[in-house]
């Protein structure tokens, strides 16, 4: 083991809460004892690619696959918020009725040069707003564009300032980051959703 992997390794078993009665879990060379909250579970806790709280019962993320759900399970979700077009995967919809959690679907279309339907965001903040659907995820297929548009206009809405609320979007899009969706959080009119905050 070189170097670079010892201090790897010696990173992870720092990290590690011990559970003396749990499975162990390898990585590569290192075998670690689970976390309690893992044992709790029975399983490891992997989040959705770009996980993120927004505000305490409101979450993002990239599409969630099966190597989620175990995770998702400890969020306690009460709805998930997908603002994808395409049909929800039958073992998501498994997932979501096994756990009692309800789907809201505004489809958005994800290109590039797609134009942003205000309505739509309109429409997901309502959900978002509602504390009755919390916790809440929101999530599109990366958990960049559609949802950090959803995001940055709900951080509009509770009046950052443009820099931050830029910072952030670009925090999870990286070099993705898209002026189209900037120029759409700067122009959105929250005047109509005020009074639903």
């Amino acid at each position: 083991m070189g170097e670079h992997q010892a201090l790897e390794a010696a990173d992870l078993a720092a990290a590690a809460v011990v559970a003396p009665e749990a499975k162990p879990i390898c990585y590569g060379e290192v075998v670690l004892q689970p976390s309690t909250v893992e044992q709790a579970y029975g399983e490891c806790l992997v989040p959705p690619l770009n996980f993120a709280m927004v505000n305490p019962g409101v979450y993002r993320s990239g599409f969630p696959e099966p190597a989620n759900f175990p995770f998702l399970r400890t969020l306690k979700l009460q709805s998930i918020l997908c603002l994808c077009p395409d049909p929800y995967p039958e073992e998501n919809m498994e997932f979501l009725q096994g756990n009692g959690i309800r789907l809201f679907q505004i489809g958005i279309d994800g290109y590039k040069y797609a134009a942003i339907p205000e309505d739509a965001i309109q429409e997901a903040l309502k959900i978002v707003l509602d504390v009755r659907n919390h916790p809440l995820l929101i999530h599109c297929k990366r958990g960049k564009h559609r949802t950090g548009c959803v995001v940055g206009c709900l951080r509009k809405m509770q009046r950052w300032c443009l820099v931050s609320i830029f910072d952030e979007y670009k925090c999870i899009a990286t070099v993705k980051a898209r002026i189209s969706d900037q120029n759409f959080i700067e122009g959105f009119d929250v005047t109509s959703l005020t009074q639903l905050q």
